[in-house]
């Protein structure tokens, strides 16, 4: 049902253009929302008008009229004023009020089919006769967009983003958890992952500088039938954990590109204990090297294994870059200036950073 808030809103502003008194009651009497504190009627006669047949009556200077929900009454609405202008401002209320159940039980039941469909909580038939029911175009490209929040209690990102792609952009935004929101975009044929990852970026951006949220933003695959975006649904999912892993520093992580680090979060816990077994034995794990040294390692793979270049942009002597490889050499036994050492020591980094993963989340 609608808001109490919003029926407030509502009625105020209709009262402050025509001037006239209006209450929205409950049908047991009880005020939902007035414009003033004025008693209208006594409870009894609003309950006797409730329970009759008729959608509209006259006691004295009041105009009380029921406001239908699929022809049951949901309120009564009274308008006091000149007779004549109170009838016509209180039809108006009625109109407004009614339009408003109807678009926010559609809203309503959107959310509800929406997110059941993401959870797989629906048989394939009933999506496609809700479907139609909710005139949800069924094959048409669409994409899941998850934004995670820091900030569970905080409704700005869902409400911002509502306002960025509404449903008057066919798009539509919801939520399965306190923790992200979700968009689910609509595209043309012509869009790809490209105009999506701009818009995904897009999103990143305009969180910060309107809302001042640090928000991380994943995608799953585009797919051509609405039965399929619970598959996109996971697919943003694990990228949002994915990129929380291993790539902490991008804000946005598409499904299709994640790369190494899509097979190694499928790994199961006990086979990553028996890599990093095998490939460190009683040396040391990188986990317990200096940031130094731990620095140094990234931005001579981020340089392809390139010492001059490393040197240079860490701002140290070629002769003391060579002196820490050869120092991590000795701890770990690898010669991280061979490929495939390299290759061995960068996979180890992101199994250890998996299993720190699985410890906090047990």
């Amino acid at each position: 049902m609608i808001s109490a808030q919003i029926i407030k809103t509502s009625i105020e502003e209709l009262g402050a253009i025509t001037k006239v008194e209006l209450c929205v009651m409950d049908l047991s009497g009880e005020v939902v929302a007035c414009t003033n504190e004025k008693d209208y009627l006594d409870v009894s006669i609003i309950i006797s008008f409730a329970n009759s047949p008729v959608d509209s009556q006259v006691i004295g200077d009041v105009h009380l009229f029921k406001v239908l929900d699929e022809g049951t009454p949901a309120y009564i609405l009274l308008a006091k004023g000149d007779s004549e202008q109170a009838y016509m401002v209180g039809k108006i209320g009625v109109s407004q009020l009614q339009s408003l159940i109807i678009a926010y039980k559609e809203r309503f039941d959107r959310n509800n089919f929406f997110q059941n469909l993401l959870l797989d909580n629906m048989l394939l038939i009933d999506v496609y006769n809700r479907a139609r029911k909710l005139k949800i175009e069924v094959n048409i490209p669409r994409v899941i967009i998850l934004v995670e929040t820091q900030n569970t209690q905080d409704n700005t990102a869902s409400e911002l983003l509502g306002s960025m792609y509404g449903q008057h952009s066919g798009d539509y935004v919801t939520a399965v958890d306190e923790n992200s929101v979700i968009l689910i975009k609509n595209l043309s044929r012509g869009q790809g992952y490209d105009e999506v990852h701009k818009i995904a970026n897009t999103i990143v951006d305009m969180m910060n500088t309107e809302a001042m949220l640090n928000v991380r933003v994943s995608y799953g695959t585009i797919v051509d039938e609405l039965k399929d975006l619970s598959k996109s649904f996971k697919e943003a999912k694990m990228a949002l954990d994915v990129g929380r892993i291993f790539y902490a520093e991008k804000k946005v992580n598409a499904y299709n590109t994640l790369g190494i680090g899509r097979l190694i979060y499928q790994l199961p816990e006990s086979l990553c204990h028996i890599f990093i077994d095998e490939i460190f034995g009683g040396k040391e794990v990188p986990d317990n090297l200096d940031e130094e040294t731990l620095n140094t390692i990234n931005k001579f793979f981020e340089n392809n294994l390139n010492v001059s270049e490393t040197s240079r942009q860490l701002f140290v002597h070629r002769n003391t870059l060579v002196y820490r490889i050869e120092k991590l050499e000795k701890s770990s036994g690898l010669d991280v200036r061979k490929f495939d050492d390299a290759l061995t020591f960068k996979i180890a980094l992101m199994v250890i950073s998996y299993m720190k993963y699985l410890e906090t989340r047990n």
